[in-house]
């Protein structure tokens, strides 16, 4: 056989193949499609990554990182329930993926569907039991059912296994402070400002706590503090009016003090 012949019937194969298998055709283009979408998404063009994820599934029914990526621009632009029904699509392809299902139940969540949710982060967790972030999620989620005792259980083992994520001990304490546990959540953020010193929303938090707590002279130690940290702050201007309410609060109590002092006199 010449070198012709055989290079027309390597030609004739090779062509049989792609003629007899065009699905693999499509799912090649499927992924360069999705590729071309997460290249979109990742520099904030969600809204125009979303109609290559579209064709990219239409391609390819099975492309997992497709319907990701699509729930994800999907989530980026609050439409939660469309995010929502393609994790669930998802789902059905693979119903243990652990990044799906924790998206899934973050979008629910974010969906105001906090009972949906707890399922949904449950079977994540089970299937990746070292996403704290998805034990965290699945604490909130108890909170916004009133279940404030479930979420500070799971805050607790969180901490208690990964004392270095404070995140953690971020949440439990907003949790006290609602609960107005004020003396509790103090002490977690201390311990929140052993780990990272500089940490504002632990500075403030205390500042407020001590404020709540009527301890007026610690809680203006501490409002200082954050204000020299973080000058930039929204919160700023507010801590600020709250440290001059203080001291004129201070004034006009002592000048009290002083008039009845005379009166008695």
């Amino acid at each position: 056989m010449t070198a012709e012949t055989e290079e027309k019937k390597h030609s004739k194969l090779k062509k049989h193949k792609y003629v007899t298998c065009p699905d693999l055709l499509e799912k090649d283009e499927s992924f360069v499609l999705c590729a071309r979408a997460d290249a979109l998404r990742s520099t904030m063009m969600f809204k125009e990554s979303i109609p290559k994820y579209l064709r990219a599934i239409l391609l390819n029914r099975e492309n997992l990182e497709a319907y990701y990526g699509l729930a994800l621009s999907y989530k980026h632009l609050q439409e939660f329930s469309k995010a929502i029904s393609t994790l669930e699509k998802a789902l059905k392809v693979d119903s243990k993926n652990k990044d799906i299902n924790y998206e899934l139940g973050i979008c629910l969540l974010l969906d105001g569907k906090p009972s949906e949710a707890m399922n949904i982060l449950r079977e994540s967790i089970t299937l990746d039991n070292k996403n704290l972030n998805a034990q965290v999620q699945l604490a909130i989620a108890h909170e916004l059912c009133d279940e404030d005792e479930m979420a500070l259980l799971i805050y607790d083992k969180i901490n208690e296994e990964a004392p270095e994520y404070f995140k953690a001990h971020q949440h439990k304490a907003a949790l006290l402070m609602s609960l107005e546990e004020y003396k509790e959540a103090c002490s977690i953020f201390y311990q929140i400002l052993k780990l990272n010193p500089k940490y504002e929303k632990a500075i403030l938090g205390i500042g407020i706590c001590f404020d709540k707590l009527k301890r007026f002279t610690d809680a203006i130690r501490y409002y200082r503090k954050f204000l020299t940290t973080m000058p930039d702050s929204e919160h700023f201007e507010h801590v600020r009016e709250r440290i001059s309410k203080i001291k004129l609060f201070h004034r006009h109590k002592n000048s009290l003090s002083v008039v009845q002092t005379s009166d008695n006199n």
